[in-house]
């Protein structure tokens, strides 16, 4: 009488099999992690942009988005008040370049420091940069 089942050999075949398709698909899978997390990183920070901006349009006075590329932070501020403060590299688990700390906003929404101003937003090999161009508009 015979036994229903499966021998020790294709097992090992079927396990083998299983972990090359697994070394395969898992650097792709960190791959499209990181770019999901880079994507909510740029969505966030050009929300801040925004925020800076019309905060500036709506109070009829500068406002000031600065940017902490060591440490990851962005803050939005009028005068000496914290509008918001966000810790993007924290949350997001990206970094952030920058060659300037600061961009300032005018009461008709113009961004003074803004011409050539750019952002890369960069976790493991995926990256993104954030443009602002000289009338303080964000795009990326």
């Amino acid at each position: 009488m015979r036994r229903r089942g499966f021998t020790i050999i294709e097992i090992i075949v079927v396990l083998a099999i299983s972990v090359v398709l697994f070394a395969i698909a898992l650097p792709r899978a960190w791959i499209f992690v990181d770019g999901i997390e880079v994507r909510g990183a740029v969505t966030e920070i050009e929300s801040l942009f925004s925020l800076a901006r019309h905060a500036a349009i709506a109070r009829g006075s500068q406002v000031n988005l600065d940017l902490d590329s060591s440490r990851g932070i962005i803050t939005v501020r009028s005068g000496t008040e914290i509008i918001r403060s966000r810790e993007v590299a924290l949350t997001h688990g990206v970094t952030l370049s920058t060659a300037r700390a600061s961009i300032t906003y005018s009461p008709i929404g113009v961004g003074y420091g803004a011409a050539n101003f750019s952002l890369i937003v960069k976790r493991a090999k995926v990256a993104d940069t954030i443009v602002v161009s000289r009338l303080g508009r964000v795009r990326h």
